[in-house]
């Protein structure tokens, strides 16, 4: 008798493991991070693009915590499947002074989503088949190479890439609806969201600060669509395009400022309200074979509308959150990147899954490449950026970088070299 009672509790204790193990089974948590310390052999003076001939000789350094994200997802079962990532950016604080260098170098607060942190994703999925998934809730916008591949692990700078990362949102996400489907040697997406806020362009970064609401909602006046579609039929090779197309003037709380005044024939003074259209296109590839890992990016953006919103913001009061600097009509970025995994070359190796990669990046973007009649671009706003360094991979969710980058301008600016380091991880704890 006691040997049965052994018996049923020895098979109700395996059920019920088996049982804890088949729901954990559909748990993941994971994230990723990053720790960088730099050091700049150039001037931090805010007015150094206005005086540059009295910036010369001056460094600076920083430690830094870019991005800290904490990845959670649940499958439900019958296709239904949750996720969210929660980012702590520079440390995590909400609220920060920074000073502004495109102008007078005056203090402003950065308010930044999301209080101390941001919830970079939440989202409700719904899988019909590997071609059909609805996605709903806090999402990616796919724009470009580093939105789509943001993890440390998936680009070779310390930093993410500056020639996308300087005038794009990056990480950009948003809320809206997401569709998406992979088939073979195929992956779409086509997304449906908010628009973004023409108050918060500028010269220095174009459209990328009209994404992150400083509110505690999301303006949604105007919307937005973005899609995505990558081909995968080469072996070792993807290659993606992109593209997003939304109107920005009227997404802020004062919309009715945002209104083109002039003076007809017949001399009365008229107003028309401005759409500010914002569209972007993306084309991307990343070759990953034969221990070569290459990437390269080209990106071209254009705001309708420029002249009027860079004058109505010019005009904005200082405790807005906008730059209130003048915003240029058409962009451009374009960078590649390659790399060599050395430890190929001892094939004998101890640890076959470690990487070293030595490679080279070189890029350009001009965040006023075209600006409307009346506008001035500022010179410093185009910048070349040629760098080498390592990454080291002891193993494939850790990564050891070191970078020398040179940003390059036209005379009669000042190089801005700057050596960094870090570390980074990016895997899946369960």
């Amino acid at each position: 008798m006691k040997n049965v009672f052994l018996i049923f509790l020895l098979c109700g204790l395996t059920g019920a493991t088996v049982s804890v193990w088949a729901q954990s089974s559909r748990l993941q948590i994971g994230g990723y991070g990053e720790a960088v310390t730099q050091r700049m052999f150039y001037s931090d003076n805010v007015e150094r693009y206005r005086y540059p001939e009295s910036n010369k000789e001056a460094t600076h350094g920083r430690f830094d915590l870019p991005h800290v994200v904490f990845y959670l997802s649940y499958d439900f079962g019958h296709g239904w499947k949750i996720s969210t990532e929660v980012e702590f950016e520079h440390g995590g604080a909400g609220s920060t002074v920074e000073i502004e260098n495109e102008e007078t170098g005056e203090y402003e607060t950065e308010v930044e989503k999301g209080g101390e942190v941001a919830l970079e994703q939440f989202w409700i999925e719904k899988s019909f088949t590997n071609a059909l998934n609805l996605r709903l809730g806090h999402v990616i916008v796919p724009i470009g190479l580093t939105n789509q591949y943001h993890m440390p692990t998936e680009f070779f700078s310390v930093l993410r890439p500056e020639e996308e990362a300087a005038i794009l949102p990056c990480t950009w996400h948003e809320t809206g609806i997401s569709l998406w489907g992979r088939i073979p040697a195929w992956r779409y997406e086509a997304q449906f969201i908010a628009g973004l806020d023409a108050e918060r362009f500028g010269n220095a970064n174009w459209i990328q600060g009209g994404s992150a609401s400083p509110y505690e909602f999301t303006i949604a006046n105007k919307y937005a669509g973005a899609f995505r579609v990558d081909n995968y039929s080469v072996p070792g090779l993807r290659i993606g395009l992109s593209g997003y197309f939304g109107f920005s003037a009227k997404n802020s709380l004062k919309a009715d400022r945002y209104v083109y005044t002039y003076v007809d024939d017949n001399g009365v003074t008229q107003r028309e309200n401005i759409n500010g259209s914002v569209s972007i296109g993306a084309l991307d590839a990343v070759y990953n074979h034969h221990h070569i890992l290459a990437r390269t990016n080209v990106l071209y953006g254009h705001l309708g509308d420029s002249y009027t919103i860079s004058r109505v913001n010019s005009k904005l009061p200082s405790a807005s959150p906008s730059p209130r600097t003048n915003v240029a009509s058409d962009v451009l970025s374009w960078y590649v990147e390659a790399g060599y995994d050395v430890m190929a070359f001892f094939p004998e190796r101890k640890y076959k899954a470690d990487k070293l990669y030595l490679y080279g990046h070189y890029g350009y973007y001009d965040s006023m490449y075209k600006t409307a009649k009346g506008i001035t671009a500022k010179e410093w706003c185009e910048k070349r950026i040629v760098s080498v360094g390592l990454n080291y991979f002891p193993l494939p969710q850790v990564v050891v970088k070191a970078e020398y980058a040179l940003r390059k301008f036209k005379a009669p600016f000042n190089q801005e070299p700057t050596l960094s380091l870090g570390i980074a991880y990016s895997g899946l704890f369960l």
